[in-house]
């Protein structure tokens, strides 16, 4: 195993102690890396990898957390749900084989929906322990992106419930960040993300707005799926030269196919030309690049694409295959193309687990706690940061995530 920070190797420590474990910390601190090493070498069968959303599934080669359960979209209210899901037989099937699961992303998990996967668990494997016995290795952070509620309506945070005290999770945090060694903005990052508009901050923020006639290399992020999309296609429309069309190739049941066109980090049609600015979606297990390496594009082949990173290395990249499991972990669907996007701008929400070099960023009319935070801390370093304007206002948190994540040092302190 590769060699990992202090609290990296605490975190894994705690997890081989058969407890339930809530591994936490900023961004950039390597949950995902520790994650990924520890079930590298487990077996599926009985230790199933979940993930909150799909696009996050197919990031790891794993299931959602709701078809897992038998959840589906909890349609019909909280108790008909459960009932549902007892009634499946495979449900219970997968329960008493498992051994415990691994939840990524468990911020973004409704509480309703935690509860309910926990009472379905116990019920299935009838046993009164805690999730019937199962060892829950839970990742995230609480500050980043939260869970989808309709709007106006108070947000279901997993740790809010009951379920989460029940399920007697023990909390490591990360502690030392991986990802940047630049030391002011990770002062300025420790603000923001406790939603903290501090005079440094204001003073980082202001000396990283750039001038709209500047020419920047980097990746713009947005808040909202339409800007990126318009941006896109404009910034390839003026490059000279011919389109090359790579259309994705799809297999599996239909129903599995239009999710996958949905949540895959490819789109059904990739349209590049040579110069084009691209990020690579997929990390490289020789090391070579990361999921959200940017570069430019260098050669357009049938069999594979050359790309020229921003660091002035000269790759190649492949064809992939990205899987869409069903809950027992059989492949229903799947796709193949280079993951490869047009760079020019993202959405701060598919950013989500991505390393970027250089971005430039929208921080204003941010409306998700934890926006803002996940879009800077998608950077190695505030040398790579260009701001197009901020707002106080994008700035902020939900205070009970704050109330939390003091009451990790002192529990006692933290009513549900």
């Amino acid at each position: 195993m590769p060699e990992m920070s202090p609290s990296q190797f605490d975190a894994l420590q705690a997890i081989q102690s058969h407890q339930n474990i809530f591994i936490t910390g900023a961004a950039g601190t390597g949950k995902s890396f520790l994650i990924q090493q520890y079930i590298a070498n487990l077996d599926r069968k009985v230790w199933p990898v979940l993930a909150s959303t799909g696009a996050a599934a197919i990031r790891i080669n794993g299931r959602t957390f709701h078809s897992f359960f038998g959840l589906g979209i909890m349609e019909g209210g909280y108790e008909a749900t459960i009932e549902k899901a007892l009634k499946d037989k495979r449900v219970a099937r997968r329960l008493k084989k498992a051994k415990g699961i691994v939840i990524d992303e468990i911020s973004m998990i409704p509480a309703p929906a935690l509860r309910a996967a926990e009472e379905i668990s116990r019920w299935a494997r009838d046993s009164d322990l805690p999730w019937g016995g199962l060892q829950v290795i839970s990742v995230g952070d609480f500050f980043q992106l939260p869970p989808v509620t309709l709007h106006g309506q108070r947000r279901d945070w997993a740790f809010l419930d009951p379920v989460w005290r029940n399920s007697e999770f023990r909390p490591v945090v990360l502690k030392e960040i991986i990802r940047s060694k630049d030391d002011e903005f990770l002062d300025v990052l420790g603000d923001i993300r406790l939603g903290e508009v501090t005079s440094r901050v204001k003073s980082f923020l202001d000396s990283k707005i750039m001038d709209p006639d500047d020419q920047v290399v980097g990746t713009r992020l947005f808040g909202r799926r339409v800007h990126t999309e318009k941006y896109n296609l404009s910034e390839l429309s003026k490059l000279m030269g011919e389109a090359v069309v790579y259309e994705t190739e799809y297999t599996g049941r239909d129903y599995g196919v239009r999710s996958l066109k949905k949540q895959a980090p490819v789109p059904e049609k990739l349209v590049l030309k040579r110069d084009a600015f691209v990020m690579i979606r997929q990390n490289d297990p020789q090391g070579r690049w990361v999921n959200g390496t940017l570069g430019n594009v260098r050669g357009l082949e049938k069999d594979k694409i050359l790309i020229e990173t921003l660091a002035g290395a000269d790759i190649e990249i492949k064809k992939s295959s990205f899987d869409l499991l069903d809950a027992d972990s059989k492949v229903i669907a799947s796709c193949s193309n280079f993951p490869v996007n047009l760079a020019y701008a993202t959405t701060i929400h598919k950013a989500q687990g991505a390393t970027l070099d250089a971005a430039v960023i929208d921080l204003e009319n941010l409306w998700e706690p934890g926006q803002a935070y996940v879009a800077l801390s998608r950077l190695r370093s505030g040398e790579g940061l260009y701001v197009t304007g901020w707002s106080e206002l994008s700035i902020h948190i939900d205070p009970q995530v704050r109330t939390f994540y003091e009451s990790l040092e002192n529990p006692e302190t933290f009513e549900i």
